[in-house]
């Protein structure tokens, strides 16, 4: 089978296509035929050694995607072959992810696919979704799960909405019926974030962005899904409301964080931090259901006319596609594994 690998950290040209044998799903586990891999800011940060060194002597990228199941090992139940499935963490603490002809990963990580659903659809979710659905599930007085009329009443804003998380963030709150503010720099990303679903677009770079969302939301906003805490603190704190909690999945820009306690004390600020590696099997395996359940009802769909475009590269230019991600690009990255 054709496989990319890398076997030290570096720039994207560590990228190899090469030949290995075709893997073997072990007790437990499964193998799947990859139909498309889906890349995410985590992944280059692994490949490039920002989040530490490699753990393998080889390894072969990406969390995210989706295909079919092929062959099971002892003690899965033998009718799953055949089953369409998205993968999420199939790279995570193992040298083998998705951006392979196949793969093999522990069953529970491979989620069945809906038949309505594509496989741009099962590759999109994974990273985004999982983390989407913890920032919303993490409040004192909110719900730890999503469903339908789950955040009934409650304000959301999503920081960046036209990112991949953000993009999440918006069409999970919609589905629990929150209503959904987002921000975003210019009339592009406006228009992304329309698509997704959110009900108020603010560009932060003009006007005042804190007096516009007050002005939607005069109590405050309930939960902040924040990807860039340093530069966005001011704001998401001019917004909150009191014991409202501020989820937080990314530091972009690299901005210091600065607090001022006594603010935050008489906010009551919930701050949570948001990473799926140590989130723990509980919260994660909620996340799976509910995101499963969303994309049965329809509310996870991608592209460009549902907010979020998608950049596709095919397997042999994988080093253009981590390229393209690590560059910013709008949108969602995918690599075409197999037809």
């Amino acid at each position: 089978m054709k496989a990319i690998i890398y076997r030290d950290n570096g720039d994207p040209d560590v990228l190899r296509l090469v030949d290995r044998d075709l893997p073997t799903p072990g007790p437990g586990e499964v193998r799947v035929r990859i139909a498309v891999s889906g890349i995410n800011p985590t992944d280059w940060k692994a490949r490039s050694g920002a989040s530490g060194p490699k753990r393998f002597p080889e390894v072969t990228p990406h969390l995210d995607g989706a295909g079919t199941i092929d062959a099971v090992g002892e003690g899965v139940d033998r009718s799953r072959v055949g089953q369409r499935v998205w993968l999420f963490l199939a790279a995570a603490g193992r040298p083998t992810g998705t951006a392979a002809e196949f793969t093999v990963v522990p069953a529970e990580r491979a989620v069945e696919l809906p038949g309505e659903a594509g496989f741009d659809v099962g590759a999109s979710l994974g990273v985004p979704a999982l983390t989407a659905h913890r920032a919303l599930t993490v409040a004192e007085d909110g719900p730890r799960r999503l469903g339908p009329g789950a955040l009934d009443g409650k304000v959301v804003l999503a920081a960046g909405g036209a990112g991949a998380v953000g993009h999440a963030v918006i069409q999970l709150a919609r589905w629990a019926g929150a209503t959904v503010i987002t921000t975003i720099s210019g009339p592009e990303k406006a228009r992304l974030a329309t698509a997704a679903g959110a009900h108020h677009v603010i560009n932060y770079r003009e006007g005042d962005p804190a007096a516009e969302i007050r002005e939607i939301a005069p109590d405050g906003v309930d939960i902040v899904a924040e990807v860039a805490l340093g530069a966005n603190l001011a704001l998401d704190l001019a917004v909150l409301r009191t014991r409202g909690t501020i989820s937080t999945y990314g530091n972009d820009g690299g901005k210091p964080v600065e607090l001022d306690v006594m603010r935050n004390m008489v906010l009551n600020t919930r701050f949570q931090f948001v990473v799926l590696y140590t989130v723990g099997s509980e919260p994660l395996a909620a996340a799976v259901e509910d995101v499963a359940a969303a994309v049965r009802d329809g509310a996870l769909p991608v592209g460009e006319e549902h907010g979020l475009p998608l950049v596709r590269f095919p397997l042999d230019r994988t080093a253009d596609a981590h390229r393209a991600v690590e560059s910013g690009a709008v949108g969602k990255v995918l690599v075409d594994v197999t037809p």
